[in-house]
C-alpha cells in the first residue's frame, strides 16, 4: 500500500514539474499532496541554495509557524549546534530524520525543540532534504504532536529525489532581475540593523514580499551564518517575488567592541558568476559543458576552445549541441544573452 502511495504521489509531483510553476507555487501544491499521507501540525517548505544550502525561499502549509519564531528557527538553522539541520542533512546518505532518532540528551539541548516546538504544543518533527544526486535543492521540515512513524519516513525518502528534481526544474521559471542599487547593512551580533545606506528599505520591500519580515529573519540567518563560518563570510541566493534572484552576502567585522563583532551584509541583484552558477545548477550541466559555456562567454571560438579544454572540435560542438538543449537556445548569441 505504502509502494503504491509513494509511486502515485512520484506521478503527481512530476506532473506538478511539467506544468510551469514557481517554486512558492510547486512547495504549496506539493504539502497538499503529502499531507494526504504525512499529515503535520505545521508544515514549512524551503528551496535550498545548491552551493550553500542555504535557505533561498519558504513556503508554509495551512497553518504556518507564528512569525515571532522566525528570528530564532534562523539562527538555530545557521549557528552550527542544533541538530538535524538542513545543511547536516544534506550530507546523509538518506537525507530524511525525526526529532525521536536523536537521544533523549541531545533533545533536550535543542533550541528548536524548547524554545519553538514546546510552546506551541508539539513534540514530533520530520525533516527531509531533496536532493539530485549530490546536490540539494530543497527541504522539508514537518511538526505535529504524534510521532512520525517509520512508514512515514521512508514515503519522505521515497519522495525526496522526484520533489527534487520538480524544485529545479521551477528554478528555472522567471528570469527577470529587477532594477535598483545594491544596499549595504551593518547588523550586531543579535542580527539588529545598527546601521545602512538608504536603498536597504527597497531591498526590505523586495523582501518582505515574500513573507511577513522575511528582511529581518534573512539578515539575522546572514549574520548567524558569517558568525559561525570559519571564513567569516556567509551568502545567501534569494528567490525574488517577481523572479530573479537577490543576493545577500555576510561578511563578519573583528571589531572587538563592548557590543561585539559587527556584520556587513551587502544586497544586490545576483548576477554573474553567482548567477550562472545557479543557471547550470538548474540546468543539469555536467562539468565540462560548464566549461565550454565560460569559454563561449570569454568569446572563444571553437578551435581556442579545443585547444585551452584539450578536447577535439567536434567535441566542442556536441557539448555546445547539449547545452543549447538544455537552456532552449539555438546560438552562440542566444546563450550569451541567457548567461550574461
Amino acid at each position: 500500500m505504502w509502494e503504491g502511495r509513494a509511486l502515485g504521489a512520484r506521478r503527481d509531483i512530476a506532473a506538478l514539474a511539467k506544468a510551469g510553476l514557481g517554486i512558492a507555487e510547486l512547495h504549496a501544491a506539493a504539502i497538499d499532496l503529502v499531507d494526504r499521507v504525512v499529515p503535520a501540525d505545521l508544515s514549512c517548505w524551503a528551496m535550498l541554495d545548491p552551493d550553500t544550502t542555504a535557505i533561498s525561499s519558504m513556503t508554509s502549509g495551512a497553518a504556518r509557524v507564528p512569525p515571532r519564531y522566525d528570528p530564532l528557527l534562523a539562527e538555530f538553522e545557521y549557528g552550527g549546534t542544533e541538530p538535524h539541520t538542513f545543511t547536516e542533512l544534506a550530507r546523509r546518505p538518506v537525507p530524511v530524520a525525526r526529532l525521536s532518532d536523536l537521544s533523549r540528551r541531545v533533545r533536550e539541548r535543542s533550541g528548536r525543540v524548547n524554545e519553538v516546538w514546546r510552546p506551541l504544543g508539539l513534540s514530533h518533527e520530520l525533516r527531509t532534504v531533496f536532493r539530485v544526486g549530490p546536490v540539494p535543492w530543497g527541504a522539508a521540515g514537518m511538526v505535529r504532536r504524534g510521532e512520525f512513524s517509520d512508514r512515514e519516513v521512508e514515503f519522505m525518502a521515497a519522495l525526496a529525489p522526484a520533489l527534487a528534481a520538480a524544485t529545479r526544474v521551477a528554478a528555472r521559471t522567471g528570469g527577470h532581475r529587477g532594477d535598483g542599487e545594491s544596499a549595504v547593512v551593518v547588523a550586531g551580533p543579535d542580527g539588529a540593523l545598527r546601521a545602512a545606506t538608504a536603498a536597504v528599505e527597497a531591498w526590505r520591500a523586495q523582501l518582505d514580499r515574500l513573507g511577513p519580515n522575511r528582511f529581518a529573519v534573512l539578515l539575522r540567518a546572514v549574520v548567524v551564518g558569517a558568525r559561525a563560518a570559519a571564513s567569516g563570510s556567509f551568502v545567501v541566493r534569494v528567490r525574488a517575488a517577481a523572479g530573479g534572484w537577490i543576493l545577500l552576502r555576510g561578511d563578519r567585522l573583528l571589531s572587538g567592541g563592548e557590543d561585539g563583532d559587527e556584520t556587513v551584509v551587502t544586497l544586490d541583484w545576483a548576477r554573474g558568476e553567482e548567477l550562472r552558477r545557479l543557471i547550470f545548477a538548474a540546468h543539469g550541466l555536467s562539468a565540462r559543458e560548464r566549461d565550454v559555456c565560460h569559454e563561449v562567454l570569454a568569446g572563444r571560438p571553437t578551435s581556442e576552445i579545443a585547444a585551452a579544454l584539450a578536447i577535439s572540435g567536434h567535441t566542442v560542438q556536441d557539448h555546445l549541441k547539449s547545452v543549447f538543449a538544455k537552456l532552449g537556445v539555438r546560438s552562440r548569441g542566444e546563450l550569451v544573452a541567457a548567461l550574461a
